[in-house]
């Protein structure tokens, strides 16, 4: 097999055109490494953080918490901006290599902190964390300006870095292009999976065993690595300039529909709205009616160029433009459903200090650092990828003769509900573990509770489940439903559910921390979980996660009547070009 699969390469590589002197695949190892070596950096210092936050700045669970969260969702959220600013301005190359070194400046800073004694408050050997010295102002200042920096890294690298790897290997003339462009995404991706492996096992196992300075060391060297591989090999990329963004041509849309905001729509449709000369023609529906007016055409000859294209895009727009603002309104409600799922996996600081004061010994001699449990759910994601694409498609494409696998809507619909029945299960180990705490009155910082902490993978393999089916569904969903124009915006769309999850699990820890603490009572979300309340709390997630799932259910039925329309505005629009 290993020979038949080195011919086929060399196969591939033959097609290639011998005048190519940029791009390809020598240019491979310098993306793919940086890529790489960012992904083992950065999600390496997420595991572990909430505890360096808790015993080193001397926060509090519910800070330290909600800090953590809103840097995972302005990480994710500035990969819109990163994308914006890739596809309208600067171009693939520089937003990527200015995202790669603010990484490494950042990374840098935090490695700092631990370094200097100024940079953090005095050590606290005391118990409860309230009696200890809280951060001054500008030693919180560096290490939000640390997590700050790394966030506009990650944002700036990882919508970019795909895309740009691509640009070196797209060749329309090569006749074996698309085979090429696949096996380069499916790499691509399985690097991305074993990053997240190696991050969450061996960086998480260094900074427990080595300490933070060298824990938060290697990261950053890491991320000098990547910074240099990829300039390295700046003289062999195709660098793609800057192209309009669907952004800019989303502005103009509402710009336009608001310009004509007192203009009555036309009654023949399809003679008075305007057709891009570079687009196949399409059909308006009635949903978000007001919109169809940006491409109403007013006066042909003031409206419309010679050439076809319109005079005053951000008076005139085209059918294709609108058409794409809707498709992306349209999707939202589904989108929507994915962010109580990204909220219950956005656990693990929680999940971190739980099982910390827990067994975790697998050999007498070796424990999995607290950090590392989330692991179980990496290799569960990656497992049912496998065993879905290779064992239960073709399965499926054998007795049914249809090639697809499941339904996008039906594999969101189980994620939906493995996600619920992850938190209900973690309500009950939780419950189980802090019963067993008080009955032994065991202080929360010595791991000697009668309890394996092996218990949690169960409800890591559902989490990794419910991922695996929700974001794979959601994909496909928006890949089906938006047009082929806005393939590459679904990634970004994608990565902005992640970034409101992390915006409201910041809210919602806070708002439960001062509602469960009202009148001096003991908070759910104590620092020492122990006199807290965990299990309510993730009673309380999945509680919200059935409330999801019936919002899911509605969206569903609204979207069933909205095919229909779709469909009879088609045979419609058919009917008036005839």
């Amino acid at each position: 097999m290993a020979i038949i699969e080195e011919e086929e390469e060399e196969s591939l590589l033959d097609h290639l055109p011998k005048t190519y002197t940029k791009g390809g695949l020598k240019t491979m190892p310098f993306i793919i490494v940086n890529e790489t070596l960012e992904k083992v950096a950065s999600y390496g210092l997420q595991p572990n953080m909430v505890i360096y936050l808790m015993k080193v700045y001397n926060l509090e669970i519910v800070t330290a918490t909600s800090l953590l969260s809103l840097w995972s969702a302005l990480s994710h959220g500035l990969a819109l901006l990163g994308a914006f600013v890739s596809d309208s301005f600067l171009g693939r190359f520089t937003v990527v290599a200015i995202g790669s070194i603010s990484s490494l400046f950042g990374m840098t800073i935090l490695w700092l902190t631990t370094m200097v004694p100024q940079l953090r408050p005095s050590r606290c050997d005391h118990f409860e964390i309230n009696e200890c010295d809280r951060p001054t102002p500008a030693q919180l200042l560096v290490l939000l300006f640390s997590f700050g920096t790394i966030a506009l890294g990650a944002g700036f690298v990882r919508p970019c870095s795909i895309a740009f790897g691509a640009d070196q290997l797209d060749n329309k003339e090569n006749p074996n292009n698309k085979r090429i462009m696949e096996s380069y995404f499916n790499w691509y991706y399985a690097t991305i999976g074993m990053s997240t492996i190696v991050a969450t096992t061996l960086i998480v196992y260094i900074q427990d065993a080595f300490g933070w300075r060298i824990g938060f060391g290697i990261p950053a060297i890491l991320m000098f690595f990547s910074v240099s591989a990829f300039l390295l090999g700046s003289s062999m990329y195709i660098k793609v300039g800057a192209i309009e963004s669907l952004f800019t041509g989303f502005f103009q849309v509402l710009v336009a529909a608001v310009r004509k905001r007192n203009i009555d729509l036309p009654v023949n449709r399809a003679n008075y709205y305007h057709q891009s000369p570079e687009s196949e023609s399409q059909a308006l529906t009635s949903s978000f009616r007001c919109l169809n007016k940006a491409c109403m055409i007013e006066d042909p000859e003031r409206d419309i160029n010679p050439d076809g294209f319109a005079s005053n895009p951000w008076r005139l727009c085209s059918v294709e433009q609108v058409v794409s603002l809707k498709s992306l309104l349209r999707v939202v409600p589904m989108w929507s459903s994915n962010i109580m799922v990204q909220l219950s996996l956005n656990q693990f600081s929680f999940a971190t200090l739980q099982t910390k004061t827990m067994d975790r010994h697998i050999f007498s001699d070796f424990e999995i650092p607290a950090g590392s449990f989330s692991v179980f759910m990496v290799i569960t994601l990656v497992m049912w990828i496998a065993f879905y694409d290779r064992v239960l498609m073709p399965i499926k494409a054998r007795y049914t003769g249809q090639p697809g696998g499941l339904s996008p809507v039906f594999h969101m619909g189980i994620g939906l509900v493995l996600s619920a029945a992850a938190m209900v299960l973690s309500a009950i180990t939780e419950g189980i573990r802090r019963g067993i705490a008080i009955d032994q009155k065991d202080p929360q910082d010595s791991p000697n509770i009668n309890m394996s902490a092996m218990w949690f993978v169960p409800q890591y393999v559902l989490l990794g489940l419910a991922d695996a089916f929700n974001a794979i569904g959601l994909v496909e969903f928006l890949y089906s439903e938006l047009p082929k124009s806005m393939s590459s915006f679904v990634v970004a769309i994608f990565t902005l559910g992640m970034s409101v999850a992390g915006f409201f699990g910041s809210v919602l820890v806070n708002v439960v921390d001062s509602v469960t603490s009202y009148g001096g009572g003991v908070s759910w979300l104590s620092s020492n979980i122990n006199n807290g309340h965990l299990d309510y709390y993730y009673w309380l997630l999945a509680f919200l996660n059935v409330v999801n799932f019936l919002y899911f259910v509605l969206i569903i039925c609204r979207y069933n009547r909205h095919e229909k329309e779709v469909k009879e505005k088609q045979c419609e629009y058919s009917t008036q070009r005839a």
